[in-house]
């Protein structure tokens, strides 16, 4: 079987920039302390990444935090009990007030303290009913989120979008918020600062793990792949990979191209060897013992939930290509 090759195949040609060892470091201690993952007591830390952006790291994910003249941006906002710490940290950055969150899923550890950060901001756009920051996501995090009974939801985006990008200006910069159809769910955004050359991926790309392909919820094999192409396009290395665009994942180190690139390739050749394996006819125990992850588990981790993602999501796109 061949695997498919994909432009950008490169691989990283020198040691990573020292803030992403540092990362990687505080990532380490973070996931061995004696801390719970999202608890008030676990471990924050603010990291510089480039231009008007920083990273906030915690067991929780990551946050990406823009700073400037117009207010602070934030992307995603971790869980409901790390708010408090959360805003502390904020405020060791900017004496301004938070004007936009950005969610780029539902997820818990994405949206848990979105109440609390929007009760401290101010709007960034139209005003908002009860006052606060303007939160923003897609249609579809907004309908997941959304309690069947009527009346207020705190912490629910007040401004949501349905189109294949959605910009603006804030800050010194034009901010790209872009969709990411059926890749870790079907409501993923990504969020470009064009000026700073940096991207947000939220869990479209996650260094330090496997994907999660939340198939309940749209996600799909073919549809992060889409997504991972899609921040090649936009990211741009300097020489041997030295800097350039940076890249903030939902959860783990700070990256730059080639990473992502590593990560593609990655679930591009899992991806073809599962494929390979269905159409011998091989059930999803079968291609778990067939290992097709071999040779990542030792740098990603446990590969079950990711093979079996990817099983079911190929296996669903042969029954919809099969229907009239």
């Amino acid at each position: 079987m061949q695997t498919r090759v994909f432009e950008k195949s490169v691989r990283p040609l020198n040691i990573r920039l020292g803030v992403c060892l540092l990362v990687g470091a505080l990532l380490t201690l973070a996931a061995h302390g004696q801390t719970p993952a999202g608890s008030a007591a676990a471990p924050l830390h603010v990291l510089p990444v480039q231009g008007n952006v920083s990273m906030l790291v915690g067991p929780g994910g990551n946050i990406t935090i823009q700073t400037g003249k117009d207010g602070v941006l934030l992307v995603d906002t971790m869980t409901e009990a790390l708010a408090a710490r959360v805003i502390a940290e904020v405020k060791t950055l900017s004496s301004l007030p938070v004007r936009f969150i950005i969610d780029t899923s539902m997820d818990a550890d994405h949206t848990g303290g979105n109440a609390a950060l929007a009760k401290i901001g101010t709007t960034g756009s139209r005003a908002i009913p009860g006052g606060g920051a303007t939160v923003i996501a897609h249609e579809r995090v907004v309908q997941r989120m959304s309690r069947p009974t009527p009346g207020p939801q705190p912490g629910l985006p007040n401004n949501e979008y349905f189109t294949p990008t959605k910009d603006f200006y804030f800050n010194g910069e034009p901010i790209f918020i872009i969709h990411a159809p059926n890749a870790h769910t079907d409501g993923d955004s990504m969020v470009l600062f064009r000026r700073s050359d940096v991207i947000s991926t939220g869990d479209v790309f996650t260094p330090d793990r496997f994907p999660l392909i939340d198939i309940a919820r749209g996600g799909s094999v073919q549809g992060l792949l889409a997504a991972l192409n899609r921040v090649l396009l936009l990211a741009v290395p300097e020489r041997l990979q030295d800097g350039g665009t940076r890249i903030i994942p939902g959860h783990g180190r700070i990256s730059g191209e080639a990473d992502v690139v590593e990560y593609r390739d990655m679930v591009t050749i899992v991806r073809d060897r599962v494929e390979e394996q269905i159409k011998k006819g091989m059930s999803l125990d079968q291609v778990k013992t067939a290992r097709p992850t071999r040779d990542y588990d030792g740098q990603y981790g446990s590969p079950d939930a990711f093979v079996e993602a990817v099983y079911n999501s190929l296996r669903a796109g042969e029954k919809e290509r099969r229907t009239p």
